[in-house]
């Protein structure tokens, strides 16, 4: 997710601030000014919030980048959990209408884990969460007749937001139903299995 050319990068003596905020990173992860890349970008959903990536070519393989959303100074690293989402859902606000909700839901499920990882909304036989040189042929055939874009399906009575998106869970996939509120709370209201046992890739962001 969020693999496009969207990004800026932040150089020299601009990336101090933010590391002297973040710095240890999870309480173990230390970001030095002459080796990290810290890179920065605007949502759809948020005004006065961006998100920031960091990563540093001193740690090990295997090691971030790790994510955040920023607001003057103040840090929200995405940790799996959902509490620091909802945290800069406060201080920003957030803004969830028809035109961006796919987008909030695509951010939400990807930084938000469960004990198998996260919610990836899939819409594309090709992503790059399939291990695809394990896939045969009856598995392909399956999944392509299943996959289908993320979709905005209007309001209900209570005024939220009602979308439609195919989720990929661990190895398992099923068709989910969410439920948003403006502000930014998201139910899954409803899921129905498509297939299990895919060969996946382990594709997540890194969060300690």
């Amino acid at each position: 997710m969020y693999d496009d050319n969207k990004w800026q990068v932040v150089e020299g003596a601009e990336t101090e601030p933010f590391i002297k905020t973040v710095n240890p990173i999870a309480g173990k992860h230390t970001v030095a000014a002459n080796t990290a890349k810290v890179e920065w970008r605007q949502l759809p959903f948020y005004k006065n919030i961006a998100m920031v990536r960091v990563s540093d070519r001193n740690w090990d393989k295997g090691v971030g980048p790790f994510w955040f959303l920023a607001k003057q100074g103040q840090m929200f690293h995405l940790d799996g959990s959902s509490t620091p989402i909802h945290e800069a859902n406060e201080a920003a606000p957030v803004s969830i209408t028809e035109d961006n909700a796919l987008d909030y839901l695509r951010f939400f499920c990807f930084f938000v884990h469960g004990d198998e990882g996260p919610f990836l909304i899939i819409e594309d036989i090709e992503d790059n969460a399939f291990d695809h040189s394990k896939m045969d042929d009856s598995m392909r055939k399956v999944l392509e007749g299943s996959i289908q874009p993320a979709s905005y399906e209007g309001r209900n009575e209570k005024g939220e937001l009602q979308t439609t998106g195919m989720v990929l869970y661990g190895d398992a996939m099923f068709a989910a139903r969410f439920s948003m509120t403006d502000n930014g709370l998201i139910e899954m209201t409803d899921d129905e299995p498509i297939a299990a046992d895919l060969p996946v890739t382990g594709k997540r962001p890194a969060v300690a």
